[in-house]
């Protein structure tokens, strides 16, 4: 996801004069760019597992969300405690450290026998995501060509939701083709850990070592009072937008099974992969747009995506709701460049983390806490009641963004045709 890769990018920080001694081998802006896809990859994997998971151990849709959920609170703690620790300590200690927790969650999911080590592994999964992903696009920064300013930026927006995707698919297509569909994707990601501990142990170092490592882990979070006109109406895109992400990434596979008939493992990775990959597409796209004018048409798409696809939902019909994810996807996309290019405008030098900190609170809130009481909808109400309810849910939400986006536009033109005395 870009929330974190977006703060790290707009923190300010400059990185240390490269010596001779710190000189980047060609190939290594690349190869941080592919650990940044690699983690996001491993993030979403278990994503078309979950209805196996759920078949094997017998548990709720609510206890899927809440193991869904889990990750997001270790990812959104790991963000706001040691999202800066690098600057301090060092890029390459963090990102060693990021990869062997990434390791022991990997063979926890390799061994996980019930719902209990399936739940450990989450939370260490996300806590080795949220060191990673900002040390990585702080990496990136700082590894960053002098003729090519921009290019980090791109690459911190475009590879999180990439990894989500190429995740999802790649561990449905292993899951519905492969031998053992709970356990060769793991065994494949932990190989490409290794292969990524080797990488960052020749990386060179690129930020020195400097005090205030602890004063670090404090976290900041913060809403400037001159900031709420300009924030305020980001909240319900950036609520929506990760709510949306939530109920695919959680019951999307459960939804295609059971809702649409399609019981192939591949379509439950396909599902998250539509989002995700056209959100991708969507921001490698707009990139050069200015971020005050994607928020509203990126809330209408996504609005209408969601209601078409309930439709395809609510009438069994796959295509209409492949196609209404698609233009999801689209609005997924450039709310994400709408929101967090705008943080980074309005937002002082003194301010960007904690209102960064602020930000990914925000998303993340919004990604794992709709997520669980959809859930729980699911265990009272049933999927198909839950879902529609969860989909108008979110077309509400990102009606009032726009509504709220529409509103704040005719009052800057009514200050700008007043005339000043």
């Amino acid at each position: 996801m870009s929330v974190e890769s977006s703060a790290t990018a707009s923190s300010g920080t400059a990185p240390p004069a490269a010596g001779p001694h710190r000189r980047p081998w060609r190939g290594a802006y690349s190869s941080v760019g592919a650990i940044l896809v690699l983690f996001l990859a491993a993030s979403s994997a278990p994503s078309p597992i979950y209805v196996i998971y759920q078949q094997q151990w017998r548990f709720t849709a609510w206890v899927l969300t809440v193991v869904f959920a889990l990750y997001v609170f270790g990812l959104l703690a790991s963000l706001l405690v040691v999202g800066a620790l690098s600057d301090h300590l060092g890029r390459q200690p963090v990102l060693a450290a990021a990869i062997g927790l990434e390791a022991v969650s990997l063979v926890l999911f390799l061994v996980a026998e019930d719902v209990w080590v399936l739940s450990a592994a989450r939370v260490l999964q996300g806590i080795a995501t949220g060191a990673a992903t900002t040390t990585l696009s702080a990496t990136l920064v700082d590894l960053e060509p002098r003729q090519a300013r921009v290019r980090a930026g791109v690459v911190t927006s475009v590879a999180p939701l990439t990894g989500l995707a190429l995740g999802a698919v790649g561990s449905g297509v292993l899951v519905e083709f492969g031998p053992a569909p709970t356990r060769l994707v793991y065994a494949l990601l932990l190989a490409g850990m290794v292969l990524a501990a080797v990488v960052v142990a020749v990386l060179p170092e690129t930020s020195l070592r400097r005090p205030g490592a602890l004063a670090s882990l404090r976290p900041r979070v913060a809403m400037p009072a001159h900031l709420r006109a300009d924030i305020v109406p980001l909240v319900p895109a950036m609520i929506a937008t990760w709510a949306l992400a939530g109920m695919y990434l959680s019951l999307g596979p459960s939804v295609a099974a059971e809702l649409l008939g399609l019981h192939s493992h591949l379509i439950g990775g396909v599902v998250v992969t539509l989002l995700a990959g056209t959100g991708a597409f969507a921001v490698a796209l707009l990139r050069s747009r200015p971020a005050s004018s994607l928020l509203a048409p990126g809330a209408a798409m996504l609005g209408l995506g969601t209601l078409i696809s309930l439709a395809g939902v609510a009438n069994e019909i796959a295509w209409l709701a492949a196609a209404g994810t698609v233009v999801a996807g689209i609005g997924f996309g450039a709310s994400v460049l709408a929101t967090f290019g705008t943080f980074a405008r309005i937002a002082r030098p003194h301010e960007r983390g904690a209102v960064f900190a602020l930000a990914n609170v925000i998303n993340y809130l919004g990604n794992s806490v709709p997520a669980i009481l959809g859930g729980i909808a699911v265990t009272a109400l049933g999927l198909r009641s839950a879902t529609m309810i969860y989909a108008l849910a979110i077309a509400l939400i990102t009606f009032s963004a726009f509504i709220l986006r529409l509103n704040q536009l005719r009052l800057q033109s009514r200050m700008a045709t007043v005339p000043c005395d």
